[in-house]
C-alpha cells in the first residue's frame, strides 16, 4: 500500500510534485503537468492551464489546487490516497513510538510543510501530511531522522493538532505538571497580561503563562482530590469550581478575558478543534505528576457567555479497587463473591451518576479467577485497567455502541461480560439474552434503590418472564463523605484550618449498599408486574438490609455523620 517511491523511499517526483520550501522549485509548466497526471479533483482545461502560474504553487501547490477547483479537502485527500495507494486517516493518533520525529525535526519545518510523525511501524516512521506534493520535505524528514518514512494523508486541522501535541509533549508542557507551581494572584495576572490583544486561538493556547496557569489549575485540583473541574464563563466573571467528595466548591475566579485562552489550551491538550466554538466537543488526554498518571476527559459545550468546560480527572494510582476499601461489610462481600462466581445470570448495580457503580463492579471482579475465565467489558469510557481483562471502549462516531459492542463480545467466547451501562431496550435485551445463554453479565442501571431495578427493566421494554429467568441480584449504592481522621470532622486542628480536609470536616468517601437477591417469591411478584413498593416490602421481609441501615452502621462506627447520611438519602 505504498505509492511509487524513489531511491530515498519517498513518493516519486513524477507522482508527487516537488513544491516544498526546501530546495529549488521545479518549472511551473512541469508542475501543471504533474498535477494533470494526479487529477484528484475535477479541473477544467482552463484551470489546469493557469495552475502553473498561480501564486503559491511553489510553496503550497496542494492548497492552490484545492482552492482553484473549490474542492473539499477530505474528499480530495481520500481520492488522492486511493490513486497513490497510500492510507488516508481522517483522525490520526500520536503514539510514543514517533518521539524520534519530534527530537530530530525542527518544529518550524514541521509546521511549514505540514508533516507530523505519528508512529513507527516495522522500522519505518509513519508520517501524516496534508501537503502531499512536496517530496523534498519528505526526503528532509528521512535524512534528519535516519529512517525510511511511510506517508499517510490527513486533513490539515488533524495534522496541525498532532504537530502541536508532539512538540509540546517533547517540551514537557502537556504531560508534566510541576508540583512547585503555586496557584496565586500573580500567576493569574501574568497569564491575563500575556493574552493581551491576541486573537489567534493557537497563539493563545501556546502562551507560556497560559500553559502554566492551566497546569497549576490541574495540580491544585489533584492536590485537593477533585474528581471534576468545572470552568464556567458568566456574564461578568469566569468561575472555576472543583468537585471534591461529590460536592462542588468554588476554587478561584480568574479574569473573564482568560476564558478563550484556557479553553484553547485544554482543547490543544485533548486534540480537539480549537476553531470550533459553537458545537459540543469531547476529548481526552493524560498528564503526569512524577510517577502518577492522570487520565483527563474533557467536555465542552457552547453557552451564551462562552464555552463551558468540564474535566473529569481519574488518578488510577489513588483508586482502591477492593470491596473492603469501599466499605462493604463482610457478610455482603460473601454474598457478592458467591454471586459473581455463578456460571450465568445477570447482576445489576444501581444508583445515580457518580455513585461509584463501576468501581464496585471492578472491585468485585478482582475476586474472579481471571486465569480460567474470559472476562470482557464494553464501557463508556474505560475508567480502570485490569490485567487479564479485554476492555472495549464505546465510540459512537465509529459505530461502536453498547449494543453493537455487546454483539461483538458475544462472538469472543466470554465467560463474564461487564456492560458499562444499560441505556436502552436493545442493550438490555442483548444483556438478558447473554445471561440466558451461559454468560455471567454484570451491568449498571440508573435507579434509586434495588427493587426499582425490576420496574426500570420493564419500563425499558424487557418482558417480566425474561427478567425472572435472568436476574440473580440487584445491588444499590450511594457514596457518603467520610469524617476527616485528622480533625475528626471539626475542620480545624489547634485553631488552624485542617489541611487534609481543607476545613470541610470530610475527607474521602465511603459507600453504603443494599443487596436484593432474587428469590422465588420476588420472581412470582415480578411476573404479576408488581410495583417497586410491593417488591421492596417483600425484599425487606426476606431479610434485605436497606441502605439507610448500612449508613447508620457507618455513622455508629464514626465513618460518617447523620447529617451526611440524610443529605444523600433525602
Amino acid at each position: 500500500m505504498e505509492a511509487k517511491r524513489g531511491q530515498n523511499g519517498t513518493p516519486d517526483a513524477s507522482v508527487v510534485k516537488d513544491g516544498g520550501a526546501i530546495g529549488p522549485s521545479p518549472e511551473q509548466t512541469q508542475t501543471a503537468g504533474r498535477v494533470s497526471r494526479l487529477m484528484p479533483v475535477s479541473m477544467t482545461p482552463e484551470q489546469l492551464a493557469r495552475f502553473g502560474s498561480l501564486p503559491g504553487t511553489d510553496e503550497e501547490p496542494w492548497d492552490v489546487l484545492l482552492s482553484g477547483a473549490a474542492a473539499d479537502e477530505h474528499q480530495s485527500l481520500a481520492t488522492l490516497a486511493k490513486k497513490l495507494g497510500i492510507p488516508f486517516e481522517p483522525e490520526p493518533k500520536l503514539t510514543d513510538s514517533a518521539d524520534r520525529f519530534y527530537e530530530r525535526i525542527p518544529g518550524s519545518a514541521a509546521r511549514r510543510h505540514q508533516v507530523a510523525g505519528i508512529r513507527t511501524e516495522g522500522g519505518a516512521l509513519v508520517v501524516a501530511t496534508s501537503q502531499p506534493m512536496q517530496p523534498d520535505a519528505f526526503a528532509m524528514v528521512e535524512q534528519l531522522t535516519g529512517m525510511a518514512i511511510e506517508l499517510v494523508l490527513a486533513p490539515r486541522a488533524a495534522v496541525a493538532n498532532i504537530i502541536n501535541r508532539g512538540y509540546e509533549q517533547r517540551q514537557d508542557l502537556v504531560t508534566e505538571i510541576v508540583e512547585d507551581m503555586p496557584l496565586d494572584d500573580r500567576a493569574i495576572e501574568r497569564a491575563a497580561s500575556s493574552v493581551g490583544g491576541a486573537t489567534d486561538l493557537l497563539q493563545l493556547a501556546r502562551q507560556t503563562p497560559v500553559i502554566r496557569l492551566v497546569n497549576m489549575m490541574l495540580f491544585e485540583a489533584l492536590r485537593r482530590r477533585a474528581s471534576d473541574v468545572h470552568i464556567q464563563p458568566l456574564e461578568n466573571k469566569l468561575v472555576i469550581r472543583f468537585r471534591i467528595d461529590g460536592m462542588l466548591v468554588d476554587s478561584f475566579s480568574p479574569p473573564l478575558s482568560l476564558a478563550p485562552a484556557i479553553s484553547s489550551r485544554l482543547k490543544v491538550m485533548a486534540e480537539l478543534d480549537i476553531a470550533n466554538r459553537h458545537s459540543p466537543q469531547d476529548g481526552q488526554t493524560t498528564v503526569r505528576i512524577g510517577s502518577r498518571k492522570i487520565d483527563i476527559r474533557l467536555s465542552c459545550v457552547p453557552t451564551i457567555y462562552g464555552e463551558r468546560l468540564v474535566l473529569r480527572l481519574l488518578d488510577q494510582s489513588q483508586t482502591q479497587l477492593s470491596l473492603d476499601a469501599l466499605g462493604m461489610v463482610a457478610a455482603m462481600q460473601g454474598d457478592m463473591v458467591e454471586l459473581i462466581n455463578r456460571p450465568n445470570g445477570m447482576i445489576l448495580v444501581t444508583g445515580p451518576t457518580g455513585s461509584g457503580k463501576t468501581t464496585t463492579l471492578y472491585a468485585a471482579m478482582e475476586k474472579l479467577d481471571r486465569t480460567t475465565k474470559n472476562v470482557m467489558t464494553i464501557e463508556d469510557p474505560v475508567e480502570y485497567h485490569l490485567e487479564g481483562i479485554a476492555q472495549v471502549q464505546v465510540n459512537v462516531k465509529r459505530g461502536v455502541t453498547f449494543a453493537s459492542g455487546l454483539r461483538s463480545l458475544l462472538r469472543q467466547d466470554p465467560d463474564v461480560i461487564l456492560v458499562g451501562e444499560i441505556r436502552d431496550e436493545e442493550t438490555a435485551r442483548l444483556a438478558v439474552q447473554a445471561s440466558l445463554t451461559g454468560h455471567l453479565v454484570l451491568a449498571t442501571l440508573h435507579t434509586n434503590d434495588a427493587p426499582s431495578a425490576i420496574s426500570r427493566m420493564q419500563d425499558i421494554g424487557i418482558e417480566p418472564y425474561l427478567i425472572t429467568s435472568s436476574l440473580l441480584a440487584v445491588l444499590a449504592q450511594r457514596l457518603l463523605r467520610k469524617c476527616c481522621d485528622k480533625c475528626h470532622s471539626v475542620g480545624e486542628v489547634d485553631g488552624v484550618r485542617c489541611e487534609k480536609c481543607f476545613g470541610t470536616g470530610y475527607s474521602g468517601r465511603v459507600a453504603i449498599y443494599e443487596v436484593m437477591k432474587i428469590s422465588d417469591s420476588i420472581r412470582r411478584m415480578t411476573l404479576e408486574t408488581a410495583d417497586a413498593v410491593r417488591i421492596r416490602s417483600l425484599a425487606l421481609e426476606e431479610g434485605m438490609r436497606p441502605m439507610f441501615e448500612d449508613g447508620m452502621d457507618k455513622v455508629r462506627r464514626g465513618l460518617t455523620t447523620e447529617h451526611e447520611l440524610s443529605r444523600v438519602l433525602a
